[in-house]
């Protein structure tokens, strides 16, 4: 599956790798539990899985933004920017999370590295 679609995110809602899929959502689940064992997660850990996708998606969307940044010289993202809709609706989402106070302490840390402007 890696080596067709360069990595490991295998979802459960892919028909074609249905039963690998439900495989990948086993491991993370056993992982959570510490349930795994150690050589399984050097062999997963060696091919690039990712065991926490929620992190990992927040991840991306944050080096997104250091990009954008790098690029433009701020942080402020549009939601009205064509070229960065999705960019500018997760920077909108970091802003209400903040101030529902559910965001937190280590990624106000890393959004504040960066220049974020929170209002």
């Amino acid at each position: 599956f890696k080596a067709q679609n360069g990595h490991c995110n295998v979802s459960t809602h892919d028909k074609q790798n249905k039963s690998l899929g439900e495989w990948v959502k086993n491991q993370r689940v056993l992982y959570r539990n510490d349930a795994l064992n150690s050589d399984r997660i050097l062999q997963l850990n060696s091919i690039g899985f990712i065991w926490d996708t929620l992190e990992h998606a927040w991840n991306k969307q944050f080096y997104e933004l250091c990009a954008f940044r790098a690029r433009k010289g701020h942080c402020n993202v549009s939601t009205n920017d064509e070229r960065n809709t999705s960019l500018g609706n997760w920077v909108q989402q970091q802003r209400k999370l903040r101030k529902k106070n559910t965001l937190s302490s280590d990624r106000i840390q890393q959004l504040n590295s960066i220049g974020f402007i929170w209002d």
